[in-house]
């Protein structure tokens, strides 16, 4: 099952993608795609749905964010081996934690801000990992049962404000339009091994991300046990797992960076594609 929202930015409704890929308004069925829907039993409810019956809206329409009222976007750093190796760090011994502020979070194809001043603004393309129920002091091997389901991520990051400005990574990860998320929710039924997705990314027609899930140091249901270690999971809270390799920051002989007029796409294998536009930062 595919869920997705779409509408004006800050009044998305919620939708169903059907079998034959037209998108069914899910207004007037549940508030929003959000925790308190993510459950099996409130999933299983709109799996039953004969989507014939809800209204279709226009494929024109934008799309917004897959999850609204993100609690947490909690991301992995350094977590494919390849891409560990083509920045020159070591294989770290446990995953690395950080946040994005949820601020950052837009639409697959909504237009990615260059911030003021930015001279390093770079791309990841990421499995994301919905949860659906409250997760703490969870086990590997009963964790994936907490997921809901997987979305496509780009965790856009300016590498000079959080590597070279002191402090944490959050910096460099939190501006506007730095999280686009979706086109679609899918849930965790349709998605058998996370552990096998492909992705890609590409500026302006040229291919620089072409990965894999299958070269994750630690793999998702890791990921979610460790952090429950730490902090209670809540239902709609995302976890943006890392990158494969063909970073900006990666290319060799020199560094390649977002400029302001490029194009970006990319694609997670069974999550859908997302395209956007860089622009300079708004006020």
């Amino acid at each position: 099952m595919k869920l997705l929202r779409y509408g004006e930015q800050g009044s998305e409704k919620p939708a169903i993608l059907d079998d034959n890929g037209v998108i069914r308004s899910l207004a007037g069925v549940v508030g929003d795609i959000e925790g308190s829907i993510l459950s099996d039993e409130e999933l299983g409810k709109l799996k039953a749905l004969d989507t014939s019956t809800l209204p279709a809206i226009n494929a024109d329409v934008r799309i917004g964010a897959c999850v609204g009222n993100v609690g947490k976007l909690i991301c992995i750093g350094l977590n494919y081996s390849d891409h560990a190796a083509e920045t020159g760090m070591p294989i770290p011994e446990e995953p690395i934690v950080f946040s994005k502020a949820t601020t950052s979070i837009c639409g697959p194809n909504d237009d990615i801000e260059i911030p003021k001043n930015s001279v390093k603004t770079d791309w990841e393309v990421e499995l994301g990992v919905v949860i659906g129920k409250r997760a703490k002091y969870v086990a590997k091997e009963e964790a994936l049962d907490y997921v809901a389901g997987y979305c496509a991520v780009n965790d856009v990051s300016e590498r000079e404000f959080q590597a070279e400005r002191g402090g944490q990574w959050i910096k460099g990860k939190s501006h506007d339009t730095f999280a686009p998320m979706g086109p679609w929710l899918v849930t965790r039924d349709e998605v058998p091994d996370p552990q096998n997705v492909a992705m890609w990314l590409e500026i302006d027609g040229k291919r620089y991300q072409d990965g894999t899930t299958g070269t994750m140091i630690f793999d998702v249901a890791t990921v979610i046990s460790y952090l429950s270690n730490f902090m209670t999971l809540m239902p709609g809270d995302v976890i943006s797992t890392g990158t494969p390799p063909g970073v900006g920051m990666g290319v060799k002989p020199e560094p390649v960076y977002l400029k302001v007029g490029q194009k970006i796409e990319m694609e997670v294998e069974g999550l859908g594609r997302q395209s956007q536009m860089t622009i300079n930062a708004r006020p």
